[in-house]
């Protein structure tokens, strides 16, 4: 589900990032894979650019959207599903439409 957080079930990325966040819409669930954005954990002192990878917060760790790493993914290996941070949609849009467009 778009805006959905799920675990990440990669053993390779997955203490890099441990949450992917579903941003492909919903109205392409047929399809077999999903684009994501991998999260990870915010690390003191971290310079980020908020409007291309804004924070987020998780279980009540803070995690930046990693969003230049936009992946699709099998929608099959997908881990569960942790919250859903729909509300935010505005954020993540704008995070996308600066990776795209620069604005």
């Amino acid at each position: 589900m778009q805006f959905f957080v799920y675990k990440n079930t990669n053993a390779s990325s997955l203490t890099a990032f441990p949450f992917l966040l579903d941003v492909q819409s919903n109205l392409l669930s047929e399809l077999h894979s999903c684009v994501v954005i991998p999260l990870s954990r915010v690390k003191v002192g971290q310079v980020v650019m908020t409007r291309l990878t804004p924070q987020v917060a998780i279980d009540g760790q803070d995690y930046v959207l990693n969003t230049a790493q936009l992946s699709t993914i099998h929608r099959k290996i997908l881990g569960a599903c942790v919250t859903d941070l729909s509300a935010k949609r505005d954020l993540f849009i704008s995070a996308l439409d600066f990776l795209i467009s620069g604005i």
